[in-house]
């Protein structure tokens, strides 16, 4: 497939920079280690040709070259064309999406036939020429640091989750990134490290092989390990995404692992090496594709309320294990899962763990929401007439929908936490997480990182004596607000007091 990237250099680097100045730094210095995950890792977007891989056949880095000369080395050796954009008003307005626009264009009517366009920059501005690339027929993948318009990431094909690209692209690997689990009845007692979960399953997997007077399924072992260690998550796997994944991450040594006809583990030392030329038919994965989502579709049928996703996960694992090794080559379950024809069925990821759910009953998106980020009715208690309000707001600007007497007990644990420690916002997401967790509330690292990249992106500076749980609730509804009147959403007097009250408890 022939692409063409733009990256607005200025916005994606000041975007970044706000959030930490060391991610922002290595997007700048590396270009090269980001360039090749686009090409070899970045899935393709939706209606690609079967079987394409990506060819970038134009890099065009767009920068203002009185702030940021010193990174065009960088992009030189990458292999980008850099265009010049300085400054034309005192304002320090530079041309750069006028720039890529009129690039744009032109690469649309090339003789090259350009199939995907892929653009870096979370400015609006950009939404119509998506569009028009659309009536083109084109694919487009846009990367937005930040919180993009629901107009420009409706107008994508592929909208790049930033803290993908930021975890897998720059490699600014997370130790602990599993989504929120199902909250018990009783406050949570403790947290689950997926460094723990992983160690644990690597022991079981070593004494199985070693106990086992044949090769082990992978399935056989997927299994096991779901079943014994408690807390792995099948659509997580320790923050590998798969079973293969998480094998892929040790050092197995003497150990073989083997991927024929669904993988095997193996001593040689007392083992018969399994047959490499086992090959699943094509035929064989369309049956049990169909197999698991007919799974699928009667677990949800016989559900009252939307199935998680790490429930569905875990189930196929046990009985598809040979396709949940790698999640069919998709790598996550969340891109294997939209894969599936699943006819009415709908997936809501709004929390952490995501849930399935059928369109078809009286349950709307909202209630979704609510139920799997832990916001039913029953949940807020005296500020259920808040419910409606807020719902409303979630939808529109992408707030977790998470009780007032939650939001209060998060802003009280980030004033805390960093009046204790500095702030860094993968570290003070993780510990503030594991926080409000231990007092028995279902929060996942997503609901956190979305307050603290809003303070951040708004402005937000921490350390300068404005950390209090106040000042920081006041920071979120002011963004919240902006964020609302931005996709043109009416804030009457009524609206603005309920959201005050929603995340400042006034």
């Amino acid at each position: 497939m022939k692409s063409a990237l733009f990256v607005d250099f200025d916005n994606v680097y000041s975007g970044l920079r706000k959030l930490d100045q060391a991610i922002a730094d290595r997007f700048a210095h590396q270009p090269l280690k980001w360039m090749n995950w686009v090409v070899e890792a970045l899935e393709l977007p939706d209606h690609s040709p079967v079987n394409a891989r990506r060819r970038v056949l134009v890099r065009r880095c767009y920068l203002n070259p009185q702030a940021y000369q010193r990174f065009r080395p960088s992009f030189n050796l990458a292999g980008f064309q850099i265009i010049d954009c300085p400054a034309l008003t005192s304002e320090g307005k530079t041309s750069t999406d006028i720039h890529m626009v009129l690039d744009i264009v032109d690469l649309l009517q090339h003789e090259v036939h350009y199939d995907e366009f892929i653009v870096f920059s979370a400015d609006a501005d950009f939404t119509p020429v998506l569009r028009k690339l659309r009536r083109w027929d084109r694919r487009t993948t846009v990367l937005a640091i930040g919180f993009p318009s629901a107009a420009y990431r409706a107008s994508a094909d592929l909208l790049i989750d930033q803290d993908n690209f930021v975890r897998h692209a720059l490699g600014f690997k997370d130790d602990d990134e599993s989504p929120s689990p199902e909250l018990p009845a009783a406050p949570a007692t403790r947290t689950v490290d997926d460094r723990a979960l992983a160690a644990a399953a690597r022991i079981l997997v070593e004494q199985t092989v070693t106990e086992s007077p044949m090769p082990v399924a992978m399935a056989k072992l997927a299994a096991k390990i779901l079943s014994t260690v408690d807390g792995m998550d099948a659509s997580t796997w320790a923050g590998h995404g798969s079973f293969r994944a998480l094998l892929a991450s040790w050092n197995l040594t003497p150990l073989m692992i083997t991927t024929a006809g669904g993988g095997t583990i193996y001593d040689p030392r007392r083992h018969t090496a399994p047959s490499l030329t086992t090959a699943v038919p094509k035929a064989s994965i369309d049956t049990e594709l169909t197999r698991i989502t007919r799974l699928i579709e009667e677990e949800v049928a016989k559900s009252e309320m939307p199935v998680p996703c790490s429930r569905i996960a875990s189930l196929i694992t046990t009985q598809n294990g040979a396709i949940a090794a790698d999640w069919n080559g998709k790598s996550s379950f969340r891109k294997f899962l939209e894969t599936l024809h699943l006819g009415v069925l709908r997936v809501d990821w709004s929390a952490g763990g995501g849930c399935i759910f059928d369109s078809r009953r009286r349950i709307s998106a909202p209630a979704i929401s609510s139920t799997s980020l832990n916001a039913s009715a029953q949940n807020w208690g005296c500020d259920q007439e808040l419910l409606p309000i807020a719902t409303q707001v979630h939808e529109v600007s992408g707030i977790p929908l998470l009780p007032p007497v939650v939001y209060q007990t998060l802003f009280r644990n980030i004033a805390q936490d960093v009046a204790e420690q500095p702030f860094d916002l993968k570290e003070t997401g993780k510990r503030v997480r594991d926080q409000i967790r231990e007092v028995g509330h279902g929060v996942s690292r997503f609901d956190v990182n979305w307050i603290l990249r809003g303070l951040l992106l708004h402005g937000h500076v921490f350390g300068r004596g404005e950390d209090d749980a106040h000042s920081l609730a006041r920071m979120t509804a002011n963004n919240v607000q902006s964020l609302c009147l931005r996709e043109q959403m009416f804030l009457d007097a009524r609206t603005d007091a309920a959201i005050t009250r929603w995340l400042e408890g006034q």
